[in-house]
């Protein structure tokens, strides 16, 4: 995996690489038997603010053919930004325009539509090089970033969406904890960037911890221009903040804000600092 290493910034202050390659069939699997399992209703519910659920799957179709077209086939047609646009603005505003051309197509085909694709972007995946260069993660503070970065990115934002549909019609989170594991630990990478405007004695580290079977605890350290996930030197940590596992997900995707967080979140040490890191946010918001 270390094939074009070269052709990157250093990154190794995110931490060891995930390998989420052998998740994404599974995870397209469960999002396949989630649709099949809806009734006509259940298309028309609010998935996320503004978005039915017809909608939010017209989304993922759309981040499918995108990843397709731009890194399997090369194709660098399609919109780009108007004058003064951000980022934000701009992925907002091409995701709204893919959902309302999508508006006319059925939710038998657009499952059909669905199923097809994503079974190519699960191959695409599959064969990924995790040393290439590829699209920057901005929550992370890294453009390009590292292939093991981007291909976890886009598994987090296919294993929320279909938790939003689940919630939408009823379902909780599901548990599966070799997905929820790496869904958290690839979230968890927004920590160095979170901390950027944080200033801190070199050393000082901060723990956040997951409990539960898909939990684990990262710690962060205060480097001498960074904060980092690199391993870190012995020593106790500053700051220690508790989280459960459904508050950490729908905190770095602000399904809950971190003043939520905050108050289900058990805190040992510098309170600050704690609450700083609770500011995590793992998706383009």
């Amino acid at each position: 995996m270390n094939s074009h290493l070269d052709d990157l910034p250093d990154s190794r202050w995110l931490g060891t690489p995930i390998d989420a390659r052998p998740l994404f069939a599974p995870e397209h699997a469960a999002l396949m038997a989630t649709l099949h399992d809806l009734e006509p209703a259940d298309w028309r519910k609010e998935a996320v603010p503004g978005w039915a659920v017809h909608d939010l799957a017209s989304h993922v179709l759309g981040d499918f053919y995108g990843r397709l077209a731009r890194d399997r086939d090369g194709y660098r047609e399609g919109p780009g930004f108007a004058p003064g646009e951000t980022l934000e603005r701009f992925i907002h505003r091409i995701n709204q325009e893919w959902v309302d051309a999508w508006t006319r197509v059925s939710p038998a085909a657009l499952t059909g539509t669905l199923d097809v694709i994503g079974r190519q972007t699960v191959e695409f995946f599959e064969a990924a090089d995790l040393g290439a260069p590829s699209l920057g993660v901005s929550w992370a503070g890294i453009d390009p970033a590292p292939m093991w970065l981007d291909s976890a990115r886009d598994l987090t934002e296919f294993w929320t969406h279909r938790q939003q549909i689940r919630h939408a019609t009823g379902q909780p989170t599901d548990p599966d904890p070799q997905l929820l594991s790496v869904v958290l630990d690839t979230f968890m990478r927004a920590l160095p960037h979170t901390l950027r405007e944080t200033t801190a004695p070199i050393g000082t580290q901060l723990q956040m911890v997951v409990d539960g079977p898909a939990g684990g605890t990262w710690t962060v350290t205060a480097a001498q221009d960074r904060w980092t996930l690199a391993e870190p030197a012995a020593g106790r940590p500053a700051a220690v903040v508790h989280l459960d596992a459904e508050t950490a997900w729908r905190l770095c995707t602000r399904g809950i804000q971190p003043d939520t967080a905050i108050r289900r979140a058990r805190i040992e040490g510098d309170r600050e600092l704690a609450e700083a890191a609770c500011q995590i946010v793992s998706i383009i918001y």
